[in-house]
């Protein structure tokens, strides 16, 4: 796995609730924070809502990584079906993240999706350094994803009752 193929992840749980109820929890900044091992707070910094062009900081922290500032910027929104962000890098976007949700007959589907680069960010950093251990430290990076990723459905579940 290699950070240039800007490798992509993606967890998804079916809900029975509706569209609006999902849009209402992810579309709040805060939500990752309260389920998140590693996302420690959240606060808008241009805007207050999910709406094209508005900005967010996470403020992040990892057991081998440290602490670290993000700024996202929200670049799409679908009312009540999907809303992306891009993590500002030091020549692009960092990563993307997105919410996607898709109303079924008899659940909700819900989808939380992630890809790296192809800006570089600290993790590029850390292959630069240890380039023979790239496939290594992406593959770490992707499973914590997927870890926090996961962690957000269980919440979400939990919060639906």
């Amino acid at each position: 796995m290699r950070y240039r193929d800007c490798p992509t992840f993606e967890v998804s749980e079916r809900y029975t609730t509706s569209p609006a109820r999902l849009w209402e929890l992810v579309t709040d900044i805060e939500l990752p924070v309260r389920f998140s091992p590693e996302l420690q707070g959240v606060e808008w910094v241009h805007g207050d809502s999910v709406a094209i062009g508005n900005r967010f900081r996470g403020h992040n922290k990892h057991p081998q990584m440290g602490e670290w500032t993000t700024e996202s910027t929200v670049v799409e929104v679908e009312p009540e079906r999907r809303w992306v962000w891009q993590i500002a890098g030091f020549d692009g976007p960092a990563a993307t993240w997105a919410f996607e949700i898709d109303p079924g007959r008899d659940a909700v589907t819900l989808r939380q999706w992630a890809r790296m680069g192809p800006g570089k960010s600290g993790l590029t950093m850390a292959i630069d350094s240890m380039p023979e251990k790239e496939g290594r430290i992406v593959a770490n990076r992707v499973r914590d994803w997927e870890t926090g990723m996961r962690a957000n459905m269980a919440g979400i579940r939990d919060l639906l009752g």
